[in-house]
């Protein structure tokens, strides 16, 4: 496994084609759940999207794929190396996946949220989460695939596959803008008030558990976090921008949208 470790960005997809057959093996995760029926693809749009030949957009659940470039910013790391292979698993199914539609159906955007399956009733997202070219998500209630998703991506970290080649995770200073992002750090203090449970970091940086979702939580364990490190992942958000950063409060706030968004480090 240590030849991947030093593929660079540029042959990585033709990468794939050769060492396949382990993925097919190693990705026996989240197999399909019987007979579905397929639908057609029109185009991939990124590592994480795909638009329909019926017109629907498709989010596919459990993973986050990096950034393409748009309105003149430059793609992320392995954004066209995920959308490419995305391709090329959709091509060897003859441009068709069936779907399996999350418990919320559809997202902000209006996209509908399903997991993918090739002909073969391979799934879709752990192939790119085994082959390190999208990070783990889990955001309730779709969190039917949770585990074997979270299996996928640790194959490919531990591999140092694709993203984890070198390691994306930063710490709160490191912050520079909102969005999607690993952190690690420790946490300094932890407070519940009527909008849920708050986890400082320090250097501007806070998780948020919503109260909606502290009964997903084990609240005990969480309490117990105090003095710990962490890592925790999720969608960032930028309070200054928005108006809402209040006296005191910090800058950078993390929504955790379900317990395996945040993992206890030795």
């Amino acid at each position: 496994m240590a030849g991947f470790a030093v593929l660079k960005k540029a042959s990585l997809v033709g990468a794939f084609f050769v060492f396949g057959f382990y993925f097919d093996v190693a990705l026996a995760f989240c197999p399909a759940p019987g007979p579905m029926p397929s639908v057609q693809v029109q185009r991939v749009v990124d590592g994480d999207t795909l638009r329909l030949v019926d017109g629907r957009n498709v989010r596919l659940i459990g993973l986050n794929s990096p950034e393409v470039g748009r309105q003149g910013r430059p793609p992320e790391p392995f954004a066209e190396a995920a959308r490419k292979r995305l391709q090329v698993l959709l091509a060897a199914s003859g441009g068709r996946v069936a779907l399996q539609f999350g418990q919320q159906a559809k997202d902000h955007y209006g996209r509908t949220l399903a997991h993918a399956y090739d002909s073969l009733g391979r799934n879709l997202e752990t192939q790119l989460l085994g082959e390190g070219l999208a990070y783990r998500v889990a955001v309730a209630p779709n969190l039917a695939l949770v585990q074997c998703q979270l299996a996928a991506e640790r194959s490919a970290r531990q591999a140092r596959l694709g993203l984890w080649q070198r390691s994306p995770v930063k710490t709160p200073a490191q912050l520079k803008q909102g969005g999607f992002a690993l952190l690690e750090g420790r946490i300094n203090r932890i407070e519940r008030n009527g909008g849920g449970m708050w986890l400082e970091m320090g250097d501007g940086l806070v998780l948020h558990i919503a109260r909606r979702a502290l009964g997903d939580f084990d609240l005990r364990a969480v309490q117990r976090l105090e003095g710990r490190k962490v890592e925790a992942r999720g969608w960032v958000i930028d309070r200054s921008t928005r108006g809402s950063l209040g006296k005191g409060q910090a800058r950078w706030m993390l929504p955790l949208t379900d317990k395996t968004m945040l993992e206890v480090l030795p």
